[in-house]
């Protein structure tokens, strides 16, 4: 019998240890993104010259939204159809080169997590915004994985804190900022519900020079992100919880919404017109 305790004893700890292993490598590949091969191949594709041209880039090494990033190239792709846009969608970092990417409207990251380009191609895509260029970034693409000091200053305005988890996807309204670009908000509905993962940073980009798009009640949601030994993730951004924003960035211009966690974002009208009115800004 005290064999059969010890036994049991140690196939415990090797359970136990096996899922501290696993934890302990998710939380590490959220927060940093594993490790990836570079590419640095032009893609080589003829881009036309006239027209709106939309470079969707999906690649992730972090957390992966597979759903919505699935969904978000359908709709993409469906847009491009209806708009006439040119649109190039791809997971290969090669069009990040000087030739290629001067040619785009627009750069939009599309749940794109961890660190995805070289230091190389990261000055690249500052020199493209900076020159007129245009970044927009969905949900993943702001959350702390991607440890690039210019790209959390010119398109996040603050750095990503944590998101709930009791319940991690909530209901919530949004409101329209009225005093907002009437580009930006073109079409949009000045109030409408909806639910996703909120995320948290720690600071108000509104306070950094941003303008906020559009806003939720950050006081009715529950917004705590502690979790076992996190202790210090139980607070959220109050009353004007900012969800999406905009930044003139030299003589470009960079756009971020923190909606967008799954495919059920990509069903509504409203979040659909707003990267519209991004991309054509």
């Amino acid at each position: 019998m005290k064999k059969l305790f010890k036994v049991l004893g140690i196939g415990l700890l090797v359970v136990l240890l096996l899922a501290g292993v696993g934890l302990g490598l998710f939380v590490y590949k959220v927060k940093n993104g594993f490790p990836v091969s570079y590419e640095t191949e032009p893609a080589g594709i003829a881009i036309p010259a006239e027209g709106v041209k939309v470079l969707l880039f999906s690649k992730s090494t972090g957390f992966r939204h597979e759903s919505s990033i699935a969904a978000g190239k359908s709709v993409f792709q469906n847009l491009a159809k209806e708009r006439g846009w040119f649109l190039y969608d791809t997971e290969s970092a090669g069009v990040f080169n000087a030739a290629e990417l001067s040619q785009f409207s627009a750069v939009v990251f599309n749940n794109s997590t961890g660190r995805v380009l070289t230091d190389e191609q990261r000055l690249l895509l500052q020199e493209y915004v900076e020159s007129g260029g245009k970044l927009i970034g969905i949900h993943g693409a702001g959350d702390d994985s991607h440890h690039w000091d210019w790209y959390e200053e010119n398109l996040l305005g603050a750095k990503f804190s944590h998101h709930p988890l009791d319940p991690q996807l909530q209901t919530s309204t949004l409101t329209l900022n009225p005093q907002a670009d009437s580009l930006l908000s073109n079409n949009l509905p000045e109030r409408w519900e909806h639910r996703d993962e909120w995320y948290v940073f720690f600071d108000n980009p509104a306070e950094r020079g941003f303008e906020i798009l559009y806003w939720i009640d950050g006081d009715q949601i529950s917004p705590s992100g502690n979790l076992l030994w996190i202790k210090n993730k139980d607070f959220g951004m109050g009353k004007k919880h900012p969800v999406a924003w905009s930044k003139k960035v030299g003589e470009g211009v960079s756009f971020y919404t923190s909606m967008g966690h799954d495919e059920s974002a990509w069903e509504q009208v409203a979040f659909i017109q707003m990267l519209v009115n991004a991309v054509e800004w």
